[in-house]
């Protein structure tokens, strides 16, 4: 059974609902960012099936979401090219994570900047090193495959880059994958941290490049970096390139670093 398979169910709802494989995708006490994200977008493009492509979204991890939740959705704004969606996850029936998302149809190019490439490459996926993930947390050691895409290791810089791809395919739509992906590594701040400590995602906003992705052999180039860190904060940029170094994803988060 893939993981489209087990979140079939998955729809705006009053009624609680389960999703079984929860404890597969735990972060700490909390469901990892990127799956809690992919339940609130499956509950939007479920409840208004006819939007046109994503191109961005806004999602606040507002407290822990676990096995059992309920769901709910509602469309903001529909205007002649992008449509606006709120959906939320709800828990004992307080919000726990609550996500916005815009939908635009493409309109005839008045600009266009590539996105820029990944520095520093150092190889393709294949030729890299496969890394131990046995200590990481659960969702990582059950589901990925995580490979070195950086010369250094420990601290340093404060960015994080990794080759990451998932054990089984999920059976999802690409664009669903992406927003499952996006959020997976660690903040790149953990490499300047004076000491060891919890660290929690409070928010995460992205824009899609493309409303296609695609890569080959199912492996993706992802990166945090901190551009600021202060007072138990750190902003980070995350961006995920495909293999063959072509941006699909740009985002932002805000975490909190404590100890």
């Amino acid at each position: 059974m893939t993981l489209a398979d087990k979140l079939a169910d998955i729809g705006p709802t009053d009624a609680e609902m389960g999703f079984k494989d929860a404890e597969k995708w735990m972060q700490g006490r909390t469901m990892y960012g990127g799956m809690s994200a992919l339940i609130a977008y499956l509950t939007a493009v479920r409840a208004f099936p006819d939007l046109p492509p994503l191109r961005a979204g806004q999602i606040g991890f507002v407290a822990p979401v676990g096995e059992r939740f309920s769901l709910r959705a509602e469309s903001v704004r529909q205007g002649r090219s992008v449509t606006q969606v709120r959906s939320e996850i709800l828990v004992h029936g307080n919000v726990a994570l609550t996500a916005f998302w815009l939908f635009g149809g493409a309109r005839e190019a008045n600009a266009k900047v590539a996105p820029d490439k990944p520095d520093n490459w150092t190889g393709p996926a294949k030729e890299a090193e496969e890394l131990d993930t046995s200590k990481a947390p659960s969702f990582l050691h059950q589901n990925y495959e995580i490979r070195r895409a950086q010369d250094f290791s420990g601290p340093g810089e404060p960015v994080v880059r990794r080759w990451i791809k998932l054990k089984e395919p999920s059976g999802l739509d690409p664009v669903a994958e992406m927003v499952l992906l996006g959020d997976t590594l660690p903040p790149g701040a953990m490499r300047v941290m004076e000491r060891q400590g919890p660290l929690s995602s409070i928010n995460w906003s992205f824009n899609l490049l493309d409303t296609a992705p695609a890569t080959t052999d199912g492996w993706w180039l992802t990166e945090n970096g901190s551009m600021f860190a202060d007072e138990g904060y750190s902003s980070e940029r995350l961006r995920l390139w495909n293999a063959d170094g072509k941006q699909m994803l740009a985002g932002m988060q805000q975490v909190a670093i404590f100890g």
